[in-house]
């Protein structure tokens, strides 16, 4: 996910240093950021009692985590992606009231994971640390389809909700294989909506039939916050933060191997 700084930033940014016009003589003088910089007292007054509150906030428990909820490394499945990609796809239904049959995310928005025991606010800042929203598109299941293959000859299949794959074969001849998570098959003409982010709508990270999605509804919510909604109401339900079942994509060892050396082609 490419970040994207929020409106309350740039406007403290803005206010805390003005810019200040330069006669044209004046020259760029490159001063190195480290330690021995000494801080501005003027600033600091004004971040100070911000950043007291900010670390409060950060410092909120939101629910338990037992197993934890991590990226895999080297074949392992993203469960983490799996969990996102599902609270994008409850969430989307909720806020458009129909069925939202798919989602999408990018495991490289993922930059951490959730180690097992207390989640607190800052561990879903840090997993998700940009300002990227939560969009509805229209897609046809052939589109569906297609969006899940270059996902998977990009990273070895992107976090999905919804779907099940299965690659058989080997890499120099491979079938693909996807159906809906219950095992039914996929018509490739029906219209379904699917749940993604701004930043996969917009054609970030290489998955370019996500753009053609029609009709599309910014919900106006972060995936971020969104992620914090759902910590907050299992913890209000007395329910722990548990990770997905697995088996989303199954994808044979040499597969996976060619994919990571940008050798497979579908």
């Amino acid at each position: 996910m490419k970040p994207k700084p929020s409106s309350a930033f740039l406007a403290f940014a803005l206010l805390s240093f003005p810019l200040a016009a330069q006669p044209p003589s004046a020259k760029a003088e490159v001063v190195p950021i480290t330690a021995a910089l000494p801080e501005d007292a003027d600033i600091q007054t004004v971040i100070a009692p911000l950043a007291a509150e900010i670390k409060a906030s950060f410092d909120l428990p939101l629910v338990q985590a037992p197993l934890g909820l991590f990226r895999g490394r080297r074949g392992e499945e993203n469960l983490l992606g799996y969990w996102v990609s599902d609270v994008m796809r409850q969430a989307a239904q909720g806020v458009v009231g129909a069925p939202v049959r798919f989602a999408i995310t990018n495991a490289g928005g993922l930059r951490s994971n959730l180690r097992p025991g207390q989640i607190q606010v800052a561990d879903i800042f840090e997993m998700m640390p940009f300002e990227n929203e939560l969009v509805v598109v229209e897609l046809t299941g052939a589109e569906v389809i297609q969006v899940v293959k270059e996902g998977l000859v990009r990273r070895g299949g992107e976090p999905c909700s919804g779907v099940k794959a299965v690659v058989v074969g080997s890499p120099e001849a491979a079938t693909f294989i996807l159906t809906w998570d219950d095992g039914s098959p996929i018509d490739p003409k029906a219209t379904v909506k699917v749940a993604t982010s701004d930043y996969l709508y917009g054609g970030g990270d290489s998955i370019p039939t996500l753009k053609q999605g029609r009709r599309p509804f910014t919900t106006g919510i972060t995936l971020r916050q969104m992620l914090l909604d759902q910590c907050a109401n299992l913890a209000k339900a007395k329910r722990d933060l548990l990770p997905p079942a697995p088996g989303r994509y199954t994808i044979p060892v040499p597969i996976q191997e060619a994919i990571r050396d940008k050798k497979f082609r579908l």
